[in-house]
């Protein structure tokens, strides 16, 4: 599975189904853990207490509530549901694991994760409660009570208790067997799905603040020069070329470039001459990301682990440390873009560039003009480095200490996904201001997508010639933003397509 089809299955764009050689594997592992259950050994989690409770033995007449018991008494998340988007995808990544047929869940049991996506009667989960050791306990425990009649769905457009559901729906609880609610509870998809919205919408915003600094740079009249190959040769991080490349091709063929290549600036500000080197370090941090998801999501994250030749292995693969790194490393990564578009923002309304007058308008004193709109990116971009701490570095026991090391990684997650949703804020700005910059040039044009994001933006938002309720603009801008169509512009005729476009722009 790649990031893109888990996107897709959750936008309903693809369908998900068991294949024959699924269905043999997953039901070999279940008939291994029935004959776990009936046998002599102890085993963890099948005919054993969880956590420090793992050397008390259950008898085979209560494995069965076990696995009802380990549902409830993990349900303690607290704070207000996750996104419909990420129990979704959480619903979509357990499936993918356990049908890798090491976990000795029932089919039936997988027939009905299915069923709830593929109607899209979608659990309750709290945001908070993980800290990312045995996996997402809470979380996925509270994903899974309404397969025992418990809990909470989103069902015919609110929330519904999950027996007002079953009665409406005709169908009953699920028969959980020997294994399986620990099975449901252990593994990392609360992380992996905040992962994927993180990889998802860091593209967007990564893409976007490309096409945003190179209209700035055309407002405030930089060089292009920064971005020849040449230079980029000589230090070759391939997010640094990607940008560099993607940047001398919106620039080509500029006007505005062209009429001031004898001025007598010397160079520009990092912030627009450096933009290869800070946007190409978030964009590698992104690939890893990326690549690390990909892994996750295509593993086995259970314990214990059921091998095909009968053995029961009780290991570590639902520890979140694997994700909670790279999720930090993406959290500051998003920040920096944020923080170097800001920087671009406050230069936009110095006044550096010929023809642009300071705080970008002419008639100032009466009008404060784009002062007000660069307080609020500089308080997104602040609030932004205190999320940057990374959750990876902390540790708190649990567990009667049988759990001494945990990972933090829904938190790592979860930060991440609020700082790229503040840098997509920041990035609006941004936009506001370039194309606010771009009209004192008129008629200098840029190159055709540069002219064509430029005349688009201002299909949705007007020059401002005299102050007005700004947070208008904010909003109109990051809905562009949102939409994707500066992306779309920007593809058009693969203008802009580099060596790099399958690491960095896409999913599959």
């Amino acid at each position: 599975m790649s990031i893109q089809d888990a996107l897709d299955l959750c936008n309903n764009d693809k369908k998900g189904v068991l294949t024959a050689e699924v269905l043999t594997a997953v039901e070999n592992s279940r008939r291994i853990v029935d004959d776990i259950a009936k046998g002599e050994e102890a085993v963890y989690g099948i005919n054993t207490g969880f956590g420090p409770l793992c050397t008390t033995r259950i008898s085979p007449n209560d494995t069965v509530t076990l696995q009802y018991n380990i549902l409830k008494s993990h349900s303690v998340g607290v704070g207000e549901p996750v996104a419909h988007r990420i129990a979704r995808l959480m619903l979509i990544l357990k499936v993918q694991s356990l049908a890798k047929g090491h976990s000795g869940i029932q089919v039936q049991t997988l027939e009905r994760i299915m069923w709830h996506i593929e109607q899209d009667i979608i659990p309750m989960v709290p945001v908070q409660g993980s800290v990312g050791a045995s996996g997402d306990l809470a979380p996925l425990a509270h994903l899974f009570l309404p397969l025992i009649g418990l809990g909470t769905v989103w069902y015919k457009g609110k929330w519904t208790a999950t027996a007002e559901m079953m009665q409406a729906e005709g169908i009953g609880p699920i028969a959980l067997g020997a294994k399986e609610g620990l099975a449901l509870i252990n593994g990392t998809q609360f992380i992996a799905a905040h992962g994927i919205e993180v990889v998802s919408r860091l593209q967007s915003v990564l893409s976007h603040a490309d096409l945003i600094a190179a209209m700035m740079l055309e407002g405030l009249l930089g060089s292009a020069m920064p971005f020849r190959p040449e230079v980029h040769q000589l230090r070759p991080y391939a997010g640094n070329q990607h940008v560099a490349m993607r940047m001398a091709l919106l620039l080509k063929d500029s006007e505005l470039v062209h009429s001031h290549e004898h001025c007598n600036r010397v160079q520009d500000p990092y912030s627009l001459r450096c933009i290869p080197q800070v946007h190409g370090a978030s964009r590698n941090a992104w690939l890893h990301l990326k690549e690390m998801l990909t892994i996750e999501i295509n593993s086995v994250t259970d314990n214990p682990i059921i091998l095909p030749n009968g053995e029961s292995i009780s290991a570590g693969n639902f520890h979140g440390q694997p994700m909670a790194m790279p999720l930090d490393y993406a959290c500051l990564a998003a920040s920096e873009v944020g923080n170097i578009a800001d920087r671009r923002i406050y230069l936009s309304l110095t006044g550096i560039a010929n023809n642009v007058p300071r705080l970008l308008m002419k008639d100032t004193g009466l009008n404060s003009a784009f002062m007000m709109p660069q307080y609020t990116s500089a308080a997104l971009a602040s609030e932004n480095k205190t999320y940057c701490f990374p959750a990876s570095a902390d540790s708190i026991p649990t567990s009667l200490g049988q759990e001494d090391h945990v990972s933090m990684g829904s938190i790592s997650g979860r930060k991440a996904l609020r700082v790229v949703e503040n840098v997509e804020k920041i990035l609006a700005i941004e936009l506001m201001n370039a194309a606010q910059a771009f009209d004192f040039h008129k008629p200098l044009q840029s190159g055709k997508v540069i002219n064509d994001m430029y005349h688009y933006v201002r299909t949705k938002i007007e020059h401002a010639d005299t102050d007005r309720v700004f947070a208008y603009d904010i909003q109109a801008a990051h809905d562009i933003i949102s939409s994707g169509q500066l992306m779309q512009i920007s593809r058009t005729n693969n203008a802009i397509a580099t060596p790099f476009d399958q690491q960095f722009e896409s999913l599959a």
